[in-house]
């Protein structure tokens, strides 16, 4: 290892062009057999790093923090942070930093993909054909709901749930509508053809709901049984923000009692680990945290932390700081 040069870990596997990049600036030490190291590994292989190229999954808090003194930066390869502490990070003067804007349109894509699934029954279609089910044409045979010209909820308003708006109001005809913790402004709203209403309001109009809420404390469970409740039961529901926000058993007892008609997931509560309930489910789809799975989409969140390590370790200047006051 050079001593001039700062060192850097990378926690997962990830593209090997990315690797020859971070080599240009840093000693780097790659995790290319894609090892899930346990948490005193991360912490024994983060000594003597200043710098952490992490994927989301790698939690970073006070006590990873203490035990590394020398870090200065983490930069995750994902919009979402929830795997950072990032008051404790700022307290130790570490500076944290994510990967937003560069999955917005792909994430929006899946968003609409599992919508569109979920809606016409593609799953449950595939599995029945698969099963050598079907042997008659029926008048009810794998009824759906509508998508055009239907009501489009989303709950977030952010990069993301503009671009699901976006694609229902501008794509699909439907009538938009959503609740975010500030409204936005009235030309943001104009550009995507979107009308704001209370939670309320949201939950019971919706034919389709999109989450795309940020995680947090605040955030957990945001829709549980009571908020299930007052969903339409012919509707929809679309999880492509993160595991927590939804109260996983709540809904499987929702959908199995066919209070909600469909569900298309791409996060879960404890991912990778799928509560068995869903798993019995059969009207919901069910996706693994691949909403920004493009090989050009994870290539730019990739060279966006990238960025970020290098701007940050040699000149002082991240692009996307979540806690820049560490800065001075």
């Amino acid at each position: 290892m050079n001593p001039a040069r700062p060192h850097v870990l990378v926690s997962r596997a990830i593209f090997p062009e990315i690797i020859d990049r971070l080599a240009q600036h840093f000693d780097v030490e790659a995790n290319q057999a894609d090892e899930l190291w346990p948490r005193d590994e991360f912490i024994r292989r983060l000594q003597g790093k200043q710098g952490v190229f992490t994927t989301g999954g790698e939690r970073i808090d006070a006590d990873v923090l203490k035990a590394c003194p020398g870090l200065k930066i983490c930069a995750n390869m994902a919009v979402g942070y929830n795997n950072f502490d990032v008051p404790a990070m700022t307290a130790a003067g570490v500076l944290a930093t994510n990967a937003p804007g560069v999955l917005t349109e792909t994430t929006a894509d899946m968003g609409f993909a599992l919508l569109m699934a979920a809606a016409r029954r593609v799953t449950e279609s595939e599995h029945f054909l698969r099963a050598g089910k079907w042997d008659r044409w029926a008048y009810d045979m794998m009824i759906g709901q509508d998508v055009f010209g239907s009501t489009l909820g989303i709950l977030g308003m952010g990069r993301i749930g503009q671009a699901v708006a976006r694609r229902g109001a501008l794509g699909f005809g439907m009538n938009v509508i959503y609740h975010n913790r500030s409204r936005l402004p009235e030309a943001e709203e104009a550009a995507v053809k979107a009308r704001y209403v209370g939670k309320e309001e949201l939950l019971q109009t919706a034919d389709h709901l999109v989450l795309v809420v940020p995680y947090s404390a605040e955030s957990h469970h945001s829709i549980g049984a009571a908020e299930l409740a007052l969903m339409k039961p012919t509707a929809t529901l679309v999880n492509i923000a993160r595991g927590g926000i939804v109260d996983d058993v709540a809904l499987a007892k929702a959908l199995r009692e066919r209070r909600l008609a469909a569900a298309g997931l791409d996060v879960f509560e404890g991912e990778p680990r799928v509560h068995p309930d869903l798993l019995a489910c059969s009207n919901v789809v069910l996706t693994p945290h691949i909403g920004s799975a493009t090989v050009p989409t994870r290539k730019a969140m990739a060279n966006l932390a990238v960025d970020n390590l290098i701007g940050y370790l040699t000149g002082g200047k991240p692009v996307t700081p979540l806690n820049p006051e560490v800065m001075g």
